[in-house]
């Protein structure tokens, strides 16, 4: 979908970007539609720092697409690719509409075609179908997606990215830091995964708590959040449309026959450009 960096290109003199986040989940976007992409995983993880560069839980790059609005590649802030971002999606949904003036916007990503609507005041996207079969969540071993063999008895779910869902009965008691760091690197899952720690209120509404392979703890994970509703709906323990809790705020889901959509609110903070002498440095 997305062309690699070209390590022939002449440097970067400037690069225009806007800051934005959804429910706290924040993120650096940079418009590299007509141009040679930007990004290289060094300087992903240079503009990542948040001592150093801007800081961002995840950075979208946007590129020109010949089959969507827009083509959109995702970069954590360790320098690595993520093949998903929901609230990255919704929130590039939201200059994309505001751009056009269009209500319904078609996103290429890893994940494939993505459908981002105006809600209002927010922004809905269809993150996709979730993916079940352990081979292509992927899982390192044929287990059972719905009880992993691990301690807590996690499912596995693909969104474009791995996620292990953990239902808790006090969010309050996860040591997050030490078992989100932990099950990110758990051999069962050769790419890594992402850890949601999830605890069901009622048959409409969960509280849930995220570590995100890449970038550690995050406020908010558009891709978690869709995990969890599938995974609390595999389990029979809530209907396949929730309120959501997550340490930023609330999202709302829902698991239809064409996906898993999410719709939450998105803040554009700021506008900037990095000098040059930032970027001679990556």
């Amino acid at each position: 979908m997305h062309n690699e960096p070209n390590p022939t290109r002449s440097p970067i003199s400037k690069l225009s970007f806007l800051k934005m986040h959804g429910l706290g989940n924040d993120f650096v976007i940079i418009d590299s539609r007509g141009r040679d992409a930007q990004i290289t995983p060094a300087l992903a993880k240079a503009i990542g720092d948040r001592n150093r560069g801007v800081g961002f839980d995840q950075l979208a790059e946007i590129r020109t697409s010949e089959s969507a609005d827009i083509d959109l590649d995702f970069w954590n802030n360790d320098g690595s690719r993520a093949g998903a971002c929901g609230n990255a999606t919704r929130c590039v949904a939201r200059l994309m509409m505001d751009e056009t003036g269009k209500d319904t916007i078609l996103i290429r990503t890893e994940r494939g075609l993505l459908q981002a609507e105006r809600a209002g005041t927010e922004v809905s996207v269809n993150m996709g179908l979730p993916i079940l079969e352990w081979d292509q969540v992927p899982l390192a071993a044929n287990v059972d997606v719905e009880h992993l063999p691990l301690a807590g008895d996690p499912v596995a779910v693909g969104m474009g990215n791995p996620h292990a869902v953990f239902f808790v009965n006090d969010i309050t008691d996860i040591d997050l830091p030490t078992q989100g760091a932990t099950i990110e690197h758990d051999p069962l899952f050769p790419e890594r995964t992402n850890v949601e720690f999830a605890e069901v209120r009622s048959r409409s509404e969960i509280r849930m708590r995220v570590w995100e392979r890449g970038a550690g703890i995050t406020l908010a994970c558009g891709s978690g959040a869709c995990a969890t509703v599938v995974a609390a709906s595999l389990r029979g323990l809530t209907d396949k449309s929730v309120r959501m809790e997550v340490d930023g705020g609330w999202l709302a889901l829902e698991w239809r026959d064409d996906g898993v959509w999410m719709t939450g609110p998105t803040t554009l903070v700021f506008a900037g450009e990095f000098d040059a002498t930032f970027l001679e440095q990556v």
